[in-house]
């Protein structure tokens, strides 16, 4: 089997479930994912997109599986061939207001209003309980199950990962460019010399919150 044949015949298994919606009439399929729950600084931020039944994009997978230079490439492509897309962008500040899930789930409603189709069905990595007005399917580790949601992330983690590349220019100090955030040695030790900036999560970072 040729590396082409592999790939489609991933892609086939990517798009099961989706297809199920797909061939459903009159059900309109969005896929959700978010990225940054995680880290110590910069916001998390929601994909939310409506991808065609054809073409099916080559690569989709789980962002986390999908090579730095390929998943750029990705986000153009889906960005060209998405009937729709969104992504909602809650900020460090809404973050330590509300917690990290709330947050989260307001992206989620934030990106989903943000569509301009009628969408009947979500595919959602994990998350359930969503106040959107559509069909919530969560699905645990969706990202790496369906094409939709893969879709979504790709979105997201792109969009995600060139902002914090923006603030590293503006926060040096703290390694923003390799860790995007996340709580590395170095970006803990950056923490304890220089205190935090102002994209950081309070409500993440404990005792370095004193300034």
């Amino acid at each position: 089997m040729t590396r082409m044949e592999q790939e489609l015949q991933r892609l086939r298994q990517l798009t099961q479930i989706d297809r199920t919606y797909w061939d459903t009439p009159g059900s309109i399929l969005a896929g959700m994912d978010e990225v940054g729950r995680g880290p110590l600084a910069g916001p998390v931020v929601i994909g939310c997109v409506v991808m065609p039944q054809e073409p099916l994009l080559l690569y989709i997978n789980d962002s986390k599986k999908v090579t730095k230079k390929r998943r750029a490439l990705l986000y153009e492509q889906i960005q060209q061939t998405a009937l729709a897309f969104s992504t909602a962008w809650i900020s460090p500040e809404v973050i330590d207001q509300i917690n990290i899930l709330e947050a989260t789930k307001l992206g989620f409603a934030q990106a989903f209003g943000e569509i301009a189709l009628p969408v009947t069905d979500v595919l959602i990595d994990a998350l359930s309980g969503l106040d959107i007005p559509a069909r919530q399917h969560p699905l645990i580790h969706g990202d790496a199950l369906s094409y939709s949601i893969g879709a979504a992330s790709i979105l997201a983690k792109e969009a995600r990962d060139r902002y914090m590349m923006e603030q590293d220019a503006l926060y040096p100090q703290y390694g923003f460019a390799k860790n995007k955030g996340y709580g590395t040695a170095q970006h803990m030790e950056a923490l304890k010399k220089y205190g935090p900036c102002p994209i950081h999560r309070r409500s993440f970072i404990g005792h370095f919150c004193h300034e």
